[in-house]
């Protein structure tokens, strides 16, 4: 299929080559052949339609037409939800001893045989998209997640501790529910496009929070009774000591769900009715975002491929913690990562891994702190560094060094804009000129969510947000969009997030600033003299390309005095 694909012009011998590189690299794949067919049906661009009747085509299989089918109950209830929702599949039609099943990956031969043993029925598969089959499943059970989740717990007659958990390796009869609560609560994040999982103990009941676009949205709690189960649980699976209950842990968890293997961040920190764990949703296809992606506009764009592609000097990208920071830096190293550079990064933890680049754990416990490893890293020869944040005036000096040294060093510090990286660092401890000689650049992010695309809907500005823009009639050129709430955005009116930017460059003028130690309202004021835009202009142009709206611009970044 992959020569059909090449044949018929959809992919390139380039793409081809790329993605069978990543799919060789990566140990987790198993089934390198389908991997590769599904990483390049991405890569070609295709609509979701087209892709599907190509495939189905090519494996002489029919399309399922999910928006027509009514399957009856016993149909629905011949593959139970957790199924369907593991491996992606719906129930279209049962004859004796066969089921015809919608299947988002019918090439994965793994997959089939594990179904025909789960459901004791020979599989006929029809193709359709995944994410049909989600609408498909989440319409026709009848229940939501949630509530599905809830229904897993009801199993419990009697209340559960952590002393009636099993440990061990083997899972006895009474622990499926709560693994299965687990799985299935992993599994809603993953649908809901959620970045965190909040698992709150409090006095009168366990909350539970999905962060979604950067917003907090509570969940359907299970009874506080279970806390400790699934708490427990949680812990087993992250390689947590569940006998530890009075200082924080942090831990891994790398589980399969819907086909595909997800890493989550665990961290356990002791509160005052229990253990509170947040796990992070490490997705890797984030790291697959190009530039224009994560928000830029194409004159910015320009401006940062050119400063990236630099052979020396700092780049830094600042920001509160959870402004994008590294999702940045690793689209960055993404684009300039080619077979003739060697790229070294330091990182706690690493998060990520990235094909072809070489990854460094900070350790303390051993002595492997960021200085200890940047010391070590140089003797590496890279031409390109990058260091996960420069905390102390240690590692800023030999980042510094570095740069000076003829590398190109990436880092993140937390400044609430970008010119003030400069003063941060002065007050570390660098000296002012050799902040002006290594600095290329700083950008300063945000994210904002994005107008939902199926719901997005022209809107007229009052005249108060006209004002708030510097504005007092509609431009011809603008585009006020806001969503009215959708089934794809769950009635919120945005989907995903893009980034709004501060881009502070330095050329000579700017270095003598810098090495002069002139103050940071002296070189913000020059830095704006030279065209900066800071991150509310920057987001003032999202809202009248209608990419965002006014309110969301507002609620993330503050207005320059």
């Amino acid at each position: 299929m992959v020569e059909t694909l090449q044949s018929q012009g959809l992919v390139t011998d380039e793409q081809i080559a790329e993605q069978r590189s990543a799919v060789l690299g990566d140990p987790e794949v198993s089934d390198k052949e389908i991997a590769l067919l599904n990483r390049l049906l991405e890569a070609s661009g295709v609509a979701k339609e087209e892709m599907v009747a190509f495939v189905a085509e090519e494996l002489n299989m029919e399309v399922a037409d999910l928006q027509q089918v009514r399957p009856p109950e016993d149909v629905l209830a011949s593959v139970p939800l957790p199924v369907a929702q593991e491996y992606s599949v719906f129930p279209l039609e049962v004859d004796g001893s066969d089921i015809t099943l919608a299947m988002a990956n019918p090439l994965d031969m793994d997959e089939a045989d594990n179904l025909n043993h789960l459901l004791g029925k020979s599989v006929n598969p029809k193709m359709a998209a995944r994410e049909d089959i989600i609408v498909a499943i989440n319409e026709h059970y009848g229940v939501s997640a949630e509530a599905q989740m809830a229904g897993f717990l009801d199993e419990y007659d009697e209340p559960v501790g952590v002393a009636e958990m099993d440990v061990g390796d083997d899972v006895t009869e009474e622990d499926a529910p709560i693994i299965r609560y687990v799985q299935s609560l992993i599994q809603t994040a993953l649908e809901r496009r959620a970045s965190d999982i909040h698992l709150e103990p409090l006095e009168k009941k366990f909350r539970i929070r999905y962060r979604i676009d950067g917003k907090l949205l509570e969940i359907e709690p299970p009874p506080k009774r279970l806390q400790p189960a699934i708490l427990s649980r949680l812990k087993i699976m992250a390689d947590l000591s569940i006998a530890e209950k009075r200082v924080p842990q942090d831990g891994r968890i790398n589980i399969k769900v819907g086909g595909r293997f997800i890493d989550l961040r665990v961290s356990s920190l002791p509160t005052a009715h229990g253990e509170s764990i947040v796990m992070r949703i490490l997705d890797k296809e984030s790291l697959r975002l190009g530039l224009p992606e994560l928000g830029f506009f194409s004159d910015d764009q320009e401006v940062f491929e050119n400063v990236i592609g630099y052979p020396d000097g700092i780049f830094l990208v600042t920001g509160p913690t959870g402004s994008g920071k590294s999702t940045t830096l690793y689209s960055a190293l993404n684009f300039i990562n080619k077979p003739d550079r060697k790229i070294i990064t330091v990182e706690d933890p690493v998060e990520y891994e990235l094909t072809g680049v070489n990854q460094v754990q900070v350790r303390r416990d051993v002595g492997m702190t960021f200085s200890a490893a940047l010391r070590a890293m140089l003797r590496q020869a890279p031409n390109i560094i990058m260091v996960g944040e420069i905390r102390d005036l240690e590692t800023a000096e030999i980042a510094i060094n570095a740069s000076l040294t003829g590398h190109m060093v990436f880092s993140t510090l937390h400044t609430n804009d970008a010119p003030s990286a400069v003063s941060r660092l002065v007050d570390m401890g660098v000296k002012p000129f050799l902040v002006s000689a290594s600095l290329r650049a700083v950008l300063a992010q945000r994210l904002i969510r994005s107008i939902c695309g199926q719901c997005k809907t022209n809107y007229e500005p009052t005249k108060a947000e006209l004002a708030m823009m510097g504005m007092t009639e509609v431009s011809p050129d603008a585009t006020f969009m806001h969503g009215i709430g959708c089934d794809t955005c769950g009635g919120l009116g945005f989907r995903g997030r893009k980034g709004i930017f501060e881009l502070f460059t330095v050329n000579e003028e700017m270095e003598e600033k810098i090495y002069s130690n002139s103050t940071l309202v002296e070189i913000r004021t020059k830095a704006r003299e030279m065209g900066m835009r800071n991150m509310r202009e920057d987001g003032m142009r999202k809202v009248l390309a209608g990419i965002t709206t006014l309110d969301e611009v507002l609620r993330v970044t503050v207005e320059e005095g």
